[in-house]
């Protein structure tokens, strides 16, 4: 078995444990406060897991960011190599997070400097992803289907989004994005931050 660890794998590993340490909580207080075992929380601050997109989810909704913000590296986008290339991001840089347990894929297409952020999904046939209503309490989102359909779960309510199709979410609900189809879905989620953690 090959020791490379990937380099988004430490990326998130360095970025949980920085904002833990920034808040200066302990491993207990941070399992406390999103739902993840302190055992899980310790592997992947020592780069020996990758977290499924269910438990960043409930990471970033303990630490009051956005998922994008935990696989961002510190500091990312702030280089430029020549004048005006700080604009440009070529779609080669831009890192693509894989979910070990669904295969559901995100590739950030904005920067941290930009103040929306704007990711692009890709939601394998027969996958399913749930997020607790605290990962959403911060955040105003919308969601554009691309490609394929998305079965898209808000708390009590079920919307079915085509290509095209987009839905500005409400209110914080515990939401859940299922592809039921045996094609891949993909879309993109747009959001902005109305509070400050």
């Amino acid at each position: 078995m090959s020791n490379i660890v990937d380099p988004l794998v430490r990326q998130i590993a360095a970025r949980v444990r920085a904002e833990r340490e920034r808040r200066r909580w302990t491993l207990a207080r941070l399992a406390e406060a999103s739902g993840v075992s302190q055992a899980m929380i310790s592997r992947i601050e020592r780069e020996e897991s990758s977290p499924t997109a269910v438990v960043l989810g409930k990471l970033s909704a303990a630490f009051q960011l956005s998922v994008s913000s935990l696989l961002a590296g510190e500091g990312e986008g702030e280089a430029a190599t020549e004048p005006g290339e700080e604009r440009v991001r070529r779609q080669a840089d831009a890192a693509e997070w894989r979910d070990p347990e669904t295969g559901y894929r995100r590739r950030q297409i904005t920067t941290p400097r930009f103040p929306a952020e704007i990711a692009e999904i890709r939601l394998p046939a027969g996958a399913q992803v749930p997020y607790p209503a605290a990962a959403f309490a911060f955040i105003r989102q919308l969601v554009w289907v691309l490609d394929g359909r998305l079965t898209f779960h808000e708390g009590d309510l079920v919307h079915e989004l085509q290509a095209g199709d987009t839905i500005e979410l409400g209110e914080p609900a515990p939401r859940t994005f299922v592809n039921n189809t045996d094609t891949e879905c993909r879309y993109v989620v747009v959001l902005t931050r109305h509070q400050q953690p």
